[in-house]
């Protein structure tokens, strides 16, 4: 029988799927664990019980969190419901209930890109609309009209639907005419007030008498009643869906893929976004391309960075061109992951590469420069983590902590510390009770849209809270009732008053009653921070063997100003601290110390499949895990 040491002193690798529980060869698996629940995983390898999320509104139902930064100073929320926009400041509404015209089942799909002072915004089911902010209160939310030429006629794209040979006759050239054409065109629900262009002229239809004929308005006089085949209606309009994307690259407005064109790619004027004329191909004037391949790739998210990165779903794209124009542009596959189609996850710049949810939603890679040759290549950050990376319906950054926010289908979050550099790719859990909806990143803040038990809530994640959905609150001098959580009636909230756990309590009418007076209270709802490391690797008189029995003799863990440490090593999570430290001082906040705290343990238990130790903590106190150290006895 021998005795082992193994000193665990950071997490860098993250939470690890349990189908690496056979794969000790790898390097992860010395840095991972089992479980990283509720906690921030630091750079230097420690953890700490993650933040918490402070109330700051009910909202009037579930929709999508948009961020619109002005300036350095002025940073803007913008949350989307059933057709209505809200905005925020600084966590306060500054304007709300502007009527808006997406309905509840867009908005997962809803894409936006911003420019100075306006949001632009594209769905499949809406004509482009431009959110543009006049003042710091004053918003409001307008179609994109489109330039008009000299003859009156409009600068949209344009596309022939039908057949080459197909032909259109015209049975005049001004005023109201009847245009024929040989081949199914026209449907009377749809193509009214969609233009046409042909003779050198525009008409709008008015009515439709059936699939081959329809009145029109003459907007811009034809040359000739002849008959032609040089004839095209609006490529994007209800009749042929509205661009599924939208988005700015080298002084261009960019808008990707429609219903019946859904890899096409079209790019306005230089500094005259909203001409779509292709001219005569000089090189300011507008570009129109097909993504070409073996399928077709509809256009699902596009990125500006040195070049337009365009993500379909069947692949990632490359537009290029030294200067960019009709004569040089370029379209290159560069990989074949493909992106998610049945809603849209933004693509994410993360410190010089762009991060992107694949097509089926569980997996986050990272598309990237490969050479000097300038091609790129993906790589999967979610290789190691399987489990966690699952159906991602949204995707954000937050660069000061450098933490990528992927909140999946099932309402929690899927969270990744990356320090490239470093070596550091981790991934750990977020959970709540209820389900995260949306996020967004703004001002340096993680906003979050979440479904509870009494509504959909507006939160921020706040350093200084431990609770979720928490309000916080003073008084002078202190009082034993406490009001203001009406958005938790009927719920069981954990209190902290002047710094000391109270009994958690039913919200009653939006009050809770203390046992005593309290000059600053935090109450919220609960959650469990957890932390639990691989299995361990005895090792024997003939090596490494996961047929091993073992037994825990004693664990010590390193912590940093933590208040709360509770420990299961078989028999439930007992506190630790008090055993070295001493107990904490009645009626007082329990002290946040720093150093070393151990655990003794009985009974033996085969290696391979579960841990030795586990950490749980329910109390909103403070937590910081630097490192453990563990000593085994290995039956021979």
């Amino acid at each position: 029988m021998t005795r082992q040491y193994k000193l665990h002193t950071n997490f860098t690798a993250g939470e690890l799927d349990p189908m690496l529980l056979g794969r000790a060869d790898l390097r992860a698996y010395e840095n991972g664990a089992s479980t990283l629940r509720n906690v921030l995983l630091h750079p230097t390898g420690g953890v700490s019980r993650r933040r918490g999320m402070q109330f700051l509104a009910e909202l009037p139902g579930e929709g999508r969190l948009i961020g619109f930064e002005f300036s350095t100073a002025q940073f803007y929320l913008l949350v989307l419901t059933h057709e209505r926009l809200d905005v925020y400041q600084d966590g306060t509404l500054i304007q709300g209930n502007i009527s808006a015209p997406w309905r509840e089942h867009m908005l997962h799909d809803i894409v936006w890109v911003q420019s100075a002072d306006t949001l632009f915004i594209a769905h499949p089911e809406l004509r482009p609309r431009k959110i543009t902010r006049q003042g710091p209160g004053d918003w409001r939310i307008d179609d994109i009209r489109f330039a008009f030429d000299t003859k009156g006629r409009e600068l949209i794209p344009h596309h022939k639907f039908a057949p080459p040979e197909s032909e259109m006759t015209p049975s005049g050239t001004s005023g109201t005419i009847t245009i024929t054409v040989d081949h199914p065109t026209f449907d009377a629900d749809t193509h009214i007030g969609v233009p046409f262009r042909l003779n050198g002229g525009e008409v709008k239809i008015a009515s439709v008498t059936g699939a081959t004929e329809a009145e029109a308005a003459v907007q811009a006089e034809l040359d000739t009643a002849n008959t032609t085949r040089d004839w095209s209606e609006a490529a994007i309009s209800p009749a042929r869906g509205w661009p599924n994307t939208i988005a700015f690259h080298q002084s261009r407005l960019v808008l990707g893929g429609a219903a019946r064109l859904p890899n096409h790619v079209w790019m306005s004027h230089i500094n005259d976004i909203f001409n779509f004329d292709p001219g005569t191909g000089l090189d300011d004037e507008a570009i129109h391309f097909e993504l070409l391949s073996g399928e077709v790739n509809a256009v699902r998210g596009m990125l500006s960075r040195g070049e337009l990165q365009v993500f379909t779903s069947g692949g990632e794209w490359l537009i290029t061109g030294e200067p960019l124009t009709p004569k040089t542009v370029q379209a290159r596959r560069q990989t074949r992951i493909g992106s998610r189609t049945d809603r849209y996850v933004p693509p994410r710049d993360v410190d010089g590469a762009t991060l992107f949810v694949s097509r089926n939603g569980n997996k986050v890679s990272e598309f990237t420069v490969a050479d000097v040759e300038h091609s790129f290549t993906t790589s999967d950050l979610s290789l190691l983590a399987r489990h966690q990376v699952d159906d991602i319906i949204d995707l954000d950054y937050e660069p000061d902590r450098r933490l990528v926010y992927g909140v999946r289908a099932d309402g929690t979050i899927a969270r990744l510390t990356q320090y490239r550099a470093e070596q550091v790719t981790a991934w750990t859990a977020q959970v709540t009770q209820g389900q995260v909806i949306s996020l967004a990143v703004v001002g340096g803040f993680v906003y979050l849209m979440v479904a509870r038990e009494n509504g959909a809530f507006l939160e921020v994640l706040e350093p200084e809270v431990a609770l979720d959905s928490a309000m916080t609150g003073t008084a002078d001098p202190a009082t034993t009732t406490w009001s203001g959580l009406d958005h938790l009636d009927g719920q069981q909230v954990q209190i902290l008053a002047d710094g000391r756990v109270k009994p958690p309590q039913t919200v009653s009418n939006g009050e809770i009653e203390l046992d005593e007076p309290a000059a600053a209270v935090t109450a919220g709802l609960g959650f469990t921070h957890e932390v639990a490391p691989l299995p361990p690797l005895p090792e024997n008189a003939m090596g490494l063997s996961y047929a091993t029995r073992t037994r825990l003799v004693q664990a010590t863990f390193r912590v940093q100003e933590t208040a709360d440490l509770r420990v299961d090593v078989g028999d439930g999570p007992e506190p630790v601290l008090d055993r070295e430290f001493g107990e904490q001082v009645l009626d007082a906040p329990p002290p946040s110390v720093t150093g070393d705290a151990s655990v003794r343990a009985l009974g033996w238990r085969s290696a391979g499949r579960e841990p030795v130790w586990r950490i749980l903590g329910t109390r909103p106190l403070p937590f910081t895990l630097l490192a453990v150290t563990t000593e085994m006895k290995v039956n021979d």
